[in-house]
């Protein structure tokens, strides 16, 4: 008899926990070998990472969680943490022991969250990270005192010097051999027993460590965890109504008593030593965080940004849209013929995906310049400035980044929300971070703005009326969003600003692996978006295009285009647009046309937007389909940029495109949602499709009410 094989048991897990700024991630990085991005601006880690200990005789899985100042989940970031902490989470296993990274240079705000872990009792090492930098601040820490009053071992390390390592690796190994250290704070004792009576009596199903924080936090999750799991909110009532009979006033009680036990410790293991030091860090922050000074640099830093994005992504993307994807396209059609499955993957999949991949030098560009602004210490002070004009719109500067990233892609940004603790502050942010014009929308921009804008020179050609026109359609974006955040702010999201606080790092000179890391995870979320939901919606556009395929307007379009003597190499660009016009998406276009005909489109234009669903560029590739150009023009074509402006309305046989029609097809591309991975992303983070259908709905609104505006005024001007 054959015995039944045993499954293998799963190697230890071990979560790196610790508080944003603590460098855990530069240290999941050493550890394992994996590339993890870690910035200064807190929050920057809003998922778990994980990979194996490296150099360990035994498989040992590390976890690299979000940065969190307490246990007492404020933020979805934060409340993972918990889920991961307590064993609530389906794809990761609670951890056999935690490591607490810990910023020695400043370790008395590090060890509040230290004394919350030490009641999870687990098996815990407390790595004192940036030793070299307290040190040079004049902080002498015992670690071997440390240790012994902590019960566990603590090791001094400098996560980016891999020879303070080997201790480390050691001391997490042994960890997993040893038992939790029954060190814990002085917590006032009615705070312990009535966390400890709801364990026992209140039904939930939660540990004591847990009903601990669902009696202190009233505003946070685990309140919700406690009545969800079977507790009753009497329950907590009453315990609290004891609490305050007691003489305990609830979540300021543990504050002082964890802080009153840090102090002592403190006053036990650190000495200090009086040095000169951040003088010059001080200099430099009353310019670059000056009300007038700092908003001019800020500008400054921006305008170099944006400028540097287009100049020098340009040759690669042309590399990318002509060589690559044009290469696979050939070869495609070549191997498949020009059926249906020649055209399914020439025109489907490979266009489709293409159009997006052609954005990726931009992407690359946008994230490593973020990246480098981030890691010597800029952008949290750009938060920081960011946070008096944000108060505008009720948000703060943690929504800065955010809505900065969505000027290249709003996928990333808006999961960058995740680091938002106020629920009511993030989906603001969430919903109008698709108004920033993200570099989707810059063919449409070009196409228009160089067919149909004439070219004017301003203050001796320092400004260009193209140039302006193109800084206009940014602006249009940010200038909507204002009046949306109000409107979500006064309605759906009514309620107050939130406070907000942040930790201003050290100046230092940014590193090529940390720069390296932001770009390689922002580039490949970025290219998994292209696979994923942008191939799912291109081919199902593709689809639209193509069916049905019918012979006889086939045949009709090449005997007319004979009749015409039509160049041999034009016929099948000729058919190909015949045959668009006749699909399905043709159709959706003539049953659009008089929804459109106001903004002075037709059906032709209409096909357009409908077939820039997945993604707005595509745009480009439809107008060249439709004017019997082929799918292979690009914005910078002169001879589609000829076919628009020769183009005539069907029914008056007027010019089509005109100044007023261009401008209107812009600004409606400027503030529209379409964008397939915008709203799935959307609807994923807010947790409901109720979001996606709201934006997707309300910001077609405006865009065709921009779109209307832009043509009247255009009009009425005479232009």
């Amino acid at each position: 008899m054959t015995p039944t094989p045993t499954a293998p048991s799963r190697p230890p897990v071990v979560a790196l926990v610790g508080n944003p700024n603590a460098g855990k991630s530069t240290l999941f990085n050493a550890l394992t070998g994996y590339h993890r991005h870690s910035a200064n601006y807190p929050g920057v880690t809003v998922d778990v990472g994980r990979g194996p200990l490296r150099g360990s005789a035994h498989p040992i899985e590390l976890l690299d969680v979000p940065g969190t100042y307490s246990l007492a989940a404020a933020s979805p970031d934060e409340m993972l943490v918990c889920d991961l902490l307590h064993g609530r989470m389906a794809d990761h296993a609670p951890p056999d022991a935690i490591v607490a990274v810990l910023d020695a240079s400043n370790l008395p705000r590090n060890l509040y969250l230290l004394s919350q872990l030490l009641e999870l009792g687990r098996p815990m090492v407390a790595a004192l990270n940036m030793s070299d930098v307290a040190r040079k601040r004049g902080i002498d820490i015992d670690a071997q005192r440390l240790a012994e009053r902590l019960n566990m071992a603590v090791v001094p390390i400098v996560a980016t010097d891999e020879s303070t390592l080997p201790p480390l690796r050691r001391a997490i190994e042994q960890s997993l051999n040893q038992e939790a250290s029954r060190v814990r704070a002085d917590l006032p004792e009615p705070l312990v027993a009535e966390a400890r009576r709801l364990a026992r009596e209140g039904g939930s199903g939660l540990s004591k460590t847990e009903c601990l924080r669902a009696l202190l936090d009233r505003d946070g999750a685990t309140p919700q965890l406690f009545t969800r799991g079977g507790g009753k909110s009497a329950a907590l009532d009453e315990a609290r109504q004891r609490l305050a009979a007691a003489g305990v006033d609830g979540a300021p009680a543990e504050i002082r008593a964890r802080y009153a036990w840090i102090h002592r410790l403190i006053a036990e293991v650190v000495q200090r030593t009086a040095v000169t030091r951040g003088v010059w860090s001080a200099r430099v922050d009353r310019w670059l965080t000056h009300r007038l000074f700092g908003a001019v640099f800020l500008f400054l830093v921006l305008a170099v940004l944006f400028q540097s994005i287009f100049r020098w992504a340009d040759p690669l993307m042309g590399l990318i849209d002509e060589q690559l994807i044009g290469s696979f396209r050939q070869v495609a059609r070549s191997a498949l013929g020009e059926g249906l499955l020649g055209s399914l993957v020439a025109d489907g999949v490979i266009a489709g995906v293409g159009g997006v991949l052609v954005f990726l030098p931009q992407i690359i560009i946008l994230f490593a310049l973020i990246a480098i602004l981030e890691d010597c210490g800029y952008m949290a002070r750009a938060a920081f400035m960011m946070d008096r004009l944000m108060g505008l719109l009720g948000l703060s500067g943690r929504s800065f980044i955010p809505l900065l990233s969505s000027f290249a892609c709003a996928v990333p940004a808006i999961m960058g929300t995740r680091v938002i603790a106020d629920r009511r502050e993030r989906f603001i942010t969430i919903m109008i971070a698709p108004f920033m014009s993200c570099s989707a929308r810059l063919p449409v921009y070009v196409l228009m703005i160089g067919a149909f804008v004439p070219r004017a020179d301003y203050l001796g050609g320092l400004l260009t009326l193209p140039g302006l026109v193109m800084l206009g359609m940014y602006a249009v974006g940010v200038l909507a969003a204002i009046p949306a955040a109000w409107l979500l702010r006064s309605t759906a999201l009514r309620g107050g600003s939130s406070a907000f606080l942040l930790e201003l790092p050290a100046y230092k000179l940014p590193r090529l692996r940390a720069v390296w890391q932001r770009v390689y995870f922002a580039s490949r979320g970025f290219v998994i978006r292209a696979g994923t939901v942008i191939f799912a919606a291109s081919v199902l556009i593709w689809a639209l295009g193509y069916f049905p395929r019918s012979a006889a307007t086939e045949e009709a379009a090449r005997a007319a285009a004979v009749a015409d003597g039509a160049p041999a190499e034009d016929i099948d660009r000729i058919v190909a647009g015949a045959l668009l016009r006749d699909s399905a998406l043709g159709r959706i276009g003539r049953f659009i046309e008089p929804a459109v005909a106001p903004l002075g489109w037709d059906w032709r234009i209409g096909i357009a937007a409908v077939a820039s669903f997945p993604a707005r560029e595509v745009v480009v590739a439809t107008l060249g389909i439709v004017f019997n150009l082929g799918d292979e023009e690009d914005e910078e074509s002169p001879a589609l940029r000829t076919a628009l402006a020769d183009a005539r309305n069907e029914a008056t046989g007027a010019p089509l495109f005109t100044l007023p029609v261009a401008l209107s097809l812009m600004v409606f591309f400027a503030l529209c949602a379409q964008c397939a991975s915008t709203l799935a992303v959307i609807g994923r983070e807010t947790r409901s499709w109720t979001w996606p259908v709201v934006s997707f709905a309300g910001m077609t609104l405006v865009a065709y009410a921009g779109a209307w505006l832009i043509a009247a005024a255009a009009r009425a001007l005479g232009w």
